[in-house]
């Protein structure tokens, strides 16, 4: 039987009953400007965090929540394994770099087997001294067409760190940019493709991209829903039913990617449930069915986090 590692230890995959959001943010702090807006304080807003998974578990059967806050991103394992106990949702936590700007001291300097090192230490031993062992390497960060040199050692790392450990590799995209060339450093170590998500690629206007993708076996993540200020949500849904009607709906991920405590329902902001309230009752209106909309929102997941194929699941 499959187990996912989550915050309280080991779930079986059988446990999901319900759907996932696949690329979240929990506890963040990417405040570089000191004005206080892209951060969810561990104290100050978790309540509010908790208050809305909860919410979302009661009326929609929400189970799992992929959390892909990672070092340099202001990760606090501790806080995840709170907020999970207290809203009944599982969650999974995370390790690796964002993109470079994000990058902690000493990651740019560092070779990539110092960084794999560090890396396996993590899963194999927990997160910041707490033992919460991260079940997925992730958000790996790029920004551009190309990596530049530390965010391709910090890859290179996450994929070395997915083969000596099991773990899946998730990816941060800046506006969607660059997945061809993360697949394809990713994929040259050997780490097979459907062990790799790459984020952000509803911010990415290119069907044929999401194509190319798709077909190479990579998952394709629609995981910032309900961001109106990077891209709508109807131009979303064209992406996505062209992913669908090339039959690749076995590779996409959906998820919000709340990031700031101004995108949570408490602050007026669309919260984690816009997935389940808003933008599914619009794909079941332009036709897609409740069977494709479990694969992509539990299945898909659970497939991506074990490497399990749709038989499995």
């Amino acid at each position: 039987m499959r187990h996912l590692t989550t915050v309280a230890g080991p779930l079986p995959v059988s446990a999901v009953r319900g759907p996932a959001l696949a690329h979240e943010h929990l506890v963040l702090d990417l405040d570089r400007t000191g004005d206080g807006a892209a951060v969810l304080d561990a104290v100050r807003h978790r309540s509010a965090v908790t208050s809305e998974l909860a919410a979302l578990r009661a009326e929609f059967g929400l189970r799992l929540v992929i959390e892909l806050t990672c070092r340099g991103m202001g990760r606090d394992p501790r806080a995840l394994a709170r907020i999970a106990e207290e809203s009944g949702v599982a969650v999974v936590a995370a390790t690796g770099w964002y993109y470079e700007p994000f990058h902690p001291d000493g990651t740019g300097t560092a070779s990539v087997e110092q960084l794999t090192a560090t890396l396996v230490e993590e899963i194999d031993g927990g997160l910041d001294g707490t033992g919460i062992r991260p079940g997925v390497l992730g958000e790996i960060g790029s920004h551009g067409d190309r990596p530049g040199q530390a965010e391709t050692r910090t890859l290179l790392a996450a994929a070395h760190a997915a083969l000596t450990t099991g773990l899946s590799v998730a990816t941060h995209t800046q506006l969607g940019r660059g997945g061809l060339a993360q697949l394809e450093l990713l994929t040259r170590t050997g780490l097979a493709p459907h062990r790799i998500s790459l984020g952000h690629q509803d911010l990415l206007d290119d069907p044929a991209v999401h194509r190319e993708l798709a077909a190479a076996g990579a998952y394709v993540a629609f995981d910032t829903v309900g961001k109106a200020s990077y891209q709508s949500d109807g131009s979303r849904l064209r992406l996505l039913l062209a992913l669908l009607e090339a039959g690749h709906a076995d590779r996409a991920l959906l998820s919000c990617d709340i990031s700031r405590h101004g995108y949570l329902e408490s602050a007026g902001g669309q919260g984690y449930g816009h997935l389940f309230r808003s933008f599914l009752p619009e794909l079941r209106a332009a036709g897609v069915d409740d069977d494709l909309i479990d694969l992509m929102t539990r299945r898909n997941p659970l497939r991506f986090l074990t490497g399990a194929d749709a038989a499995e699941i």
